[in-house]
């Protein structure tokens, strides 16, 4: 019998020598191309039917679909990991998959290398055994940044004739199922000023000390906010030109963080209501992404529990960050749960190989006896 565990740790070196940081956050970057090819070969020598998925436009910017031999009318499950990682900048040999007991360092290893190796190799291994189950594999680009892969693959797969009971993403949460996630919204504010020279100041209108008084207000209300399970702060701001001017441009950016169940878009009122109507200020909503909640019952919920006894684990991770369940939960039932190590995005990123090699046993025996109709 083929050995998942030890398939899913070669994979997951292969994969980290391939350098796929994500260009929208590296301009010049290699993108997902090379690590799309590599997979696509792989998944065609094992019969699946493999589809390439661009980005809108952006045909630099893949995302892959295996759909695997067999009946069309078994179970369905959307195995969904991402291919892109962030950038390597301090790492001196990011590229290199360097193991130092259970541990797999490398760029990508942790954040989702090692979740998209143990998906692959569980796949391959269902296919093999002709388990009752139809896993289609969703490998996605650009999920660092602004999700283009996922959406552009959600948006193909009913042309190819996929409808997916269920979607498990193999995000990294130590191999606990993940309960929810926070939302989150950016707004940019802008602030308008008259600038003089700064030795007749009265003669002027001060754009930085209008946000100087928002970031006071920011502060102010984050204890609240926290309170009640979300985050608050800015996190850039700028403005003036020049010494001897006074400034009559100042920016910022507000970032909020919401519990599930909580609109993210909510965050422009929430913004307005911190600027004085007196304050020459205009504010926008640059980008928001909803919260999640596994569901309670069905599909999805039926998996998380039977991954998370097989695992040892429950779904008890409430994600602080944002993960692309909310725009898989829009086609079908949607969990997370994968592997995890430490150092993500940072330049000792590492992944727990015990946690790979668990995962993708895990995930095999799982799904070999899922349906979806069982609660």
């Amino acid at each position: 019998m083929r050995d998942v565990a030890a398939e899913a740790v070669a994979l997951l070196a292969d994969l980290v020598r391939i350098d796929s940081v994500n260009p929208g956050l590296v301009p010049g970057a290699a993108g997902e191309a090379r690590i799309v090819a590599h997979l696509r070969s792989r998944l065609d020598r094992a019969g699946f039917t493999t589809t390439v998925v661009p980005a809108p436009g952006r045909d630099d910017r893949p995302s892959l679909v295996a759909v695997p031999p067999g009946p069309a009318d078994r179970p369905t499950v959307v195995l969904n990991g991402h291919l892109d990682t962030v950038g390597v900048t301090g790492m001196p040999a990011p590229f290199t998959p360097r193991v130092d007991g259970d541990r797999l360092f490398g760029r990508g290893a942790a954040d989702m290398k090692g979740g998209a190796a143990a998906l692959v190799a569980a796949a391959e291994h269902l296919v093999a055994a002709d388990a009752p189950v139809r896993p289609v594999l969703a490998l996605v680009a650009d999920e660092e940044d602004a999700s283009l892969g996922s959406e552009a693959v959600i948006a193909a797969l009913p042309g190819l004739g996929i409808r997916p009971d269920a979607c498990l993403i193999a995000e990294p949460t130590d191999l606990a199922p993940t309960s929810s996630l926070r939302g989150f919204a950016v707004v940019r504010v802008t602030f308008t000023g008259r600038a003089a020279h700064s030795s007749q100041a009265d003669l002027g209108v001060n754009a930085v000390t209008h946000l100087g008084r928002l970031l006071h207000a920011v502060d102010g209300a984050a204890a609240a906010v926290r309170a009640a399970g979300g985050d608050l702060m800015v996190t850039v701001a700028h403005g003036g030109r020049s010494p001897f001017v006074v400034p009559d441009h100042a920016e910022c950016l507000v970032e909020l963080r919401t519990p599930a169940g909580r609109p993210a878009a909510g965050a422009l009122d929430e913004v307005r209501a911190l600027l004085d109507p007196r304050w020459p200020a205009t504010a926008e909503l640059v980008a928001h992404r909803d919260g999640w909640r596994l569901d309670g019952t069905g599909p999805a919920a039926a998996l998380s529990r039977r991954l998370g006894e097989r695992l040892g684990t429950g779904a008890t991770f409430d994600a602080p960050y944002w993960m692309e369940a909310p725009l898989w939960q829009r086609l079908c039932p949607t969990l997370i749960c994968g592997p995890s190590g430490g150092g993500l995005h940072a330049v000792d990123e590492w992944v727990d190989l015990r946690q790979v090699r668990a995962f993708a046993a895990a995930l095999t025996g799982v799904l070999t006896q899922w349906r979806p109709d069982a609660d």
